[in-house]
């Protein structure tokens, strides 16, 4: 459903950009100012994040504007490692968590992207969009909604009869409960929904013209790019259609449509003071700096989105000039604790 009523813009919000992330990117001074010492950031990643994360482009401009990347030893007590300045993860697990949450009361100058608690409520499908749910962004030039979903976690042959109860419209899309996993499917006809796995959560497809706008949020800054998506679904599909169809994930970097020849109600981004309020709104709720979020537009309107899923530390590495946001956003963080540091400094100063 919709959401309607507007929760206030941002003070000085730029208009919308009609340029992809390209014509957005913050370009680096030919020289920046010299540090007086370096940023250590310690991180915890898989070696499959680790290397799509860490490209030698971002290594190379970190070292430039004195940032140090650091491997955490998972082997070894947290303590006994750094000192960091920030740590920087996505790995799951209790004991990892466990480990994360004692090291922070225990050094609470370091700042760690992002809390474990907070990271957890984008990890399962179920509670990842209420928070979305509940915003209120009507007037805000544009309205943002989820699509109607259903938690199933039952008897697959009781399925059909949950959604109709449920009062959800075929064709629906069924994803994993566990957001580890990108592969989803979309079921045509209510036979089909028997042949589904639980648990799972079943979505209501929303036409969008076969394009996806993945809008990725590190700390104050946005970027949106442009993905080709499932296409448009109309009654000939669903009466020349049956079974149930996978698809590895909605849309891939492969997949981009920034140079592609659209129709210009289909491409035209979203509002960027909707994005902004949004962005806003989730950061706080959240209390994540970096994720992303997956935004349809609904076909034939321009200015009804869904936000169909959400993701913490996202592929970074597909966003272009995501080094230029990255390493300014680390060096904001550490500029916030100078001032912090500050004689006279108040949490309610500005």
């Amino acid at each position: 459903m919709v959401s309607g009523g507007c929760v206030g813009t941002e003070g000085g919000a730029e208009p919308e950009e009609s340029a992809a992330v390209a014509a957005e990117e913050q370009v680096m001074p030919a020289t920046a100012p010299a540090r007086a010492r370096e940023l250590v950031v310690g991180y915890a990643l898989t070696s499959k994040k680790a290397k799509s994360f860490l490209q030698p482009k971002l290594r190379g401009l970190a070292r430039k504007k004195g940032i140090q990347f650091v491997a955490i030893d998972q082997k070894l007590p947290l303590s006994d490692q750094g000192p960091f300045d920030v740590i920087l993860h996505k790995l799951t697990g209790k004991e990892w968590q466990r480990r994360l949450e004692e090291y922070r009361e225990t050094h609470p100058e370091v700042t760690v992207l992002d809390p474990p608690g907070a990271i957890e409520h984008l990890l399962n499908r179920q509670s990842m969009l209420q928070e979305v749910s509940k915003l209120d962004l009507a007037d805000c030039h544009g309205k943002v909604g989820v699509p109607k979903q259903l938690f199933v976690n039952t008897d697959p042959l009781s399925i059909p009869a949950a959604v109709m109860r449920a009062g959800l419209s075929l064709p629906l899309v069924a994803k994993p409960l566990v957001a580890k996993s990108h592969e989803l499917s979309l079921a045509y006809d209510a036979a089909s929904l028997t042949k589904l796995e639980p648990p799972l959560v079943l979505q209501e497809f929303v036409n969008h013209g076969g394009v996806l706008f993945k809008v990725y949020i590190v700390g104050d800054a946005i970027r949106v790019v442009r993905r080709f998506s499932l296409p448009n679904v109309d009654e000939g599909d669903l009466s020349n259609n049956a079974g149930v169809f996978r698809f590895p994930r909605v849309s891939c970097a492969a997949a981009t449509a920034e140079d592609a020849d659209l129709d210009p109600h289909v491409a035209e981004l979203p509002p960027r003071p909707l994005l902004e309020i949004l962005a806003r709104e989730l950061r706080r709720r959240l209390g994540l700096r970096l994720f992303n979020i997956d935004m349809i537009r609904e076909h034939g309107t321009r200015d009804r989105f869904y936000v169909i899923d959400m993701n913490y530390f996202p592929g970074y590495g597909k966003m272009p000039g995501y080094e230029h946001v990255f390493t300014d956003f680390l060096l904001s963080l550490d500029q916030q604790k100078e001032y912090k540091r500050r004689p006279g400094y108040t949490s309610g100063e500005g």
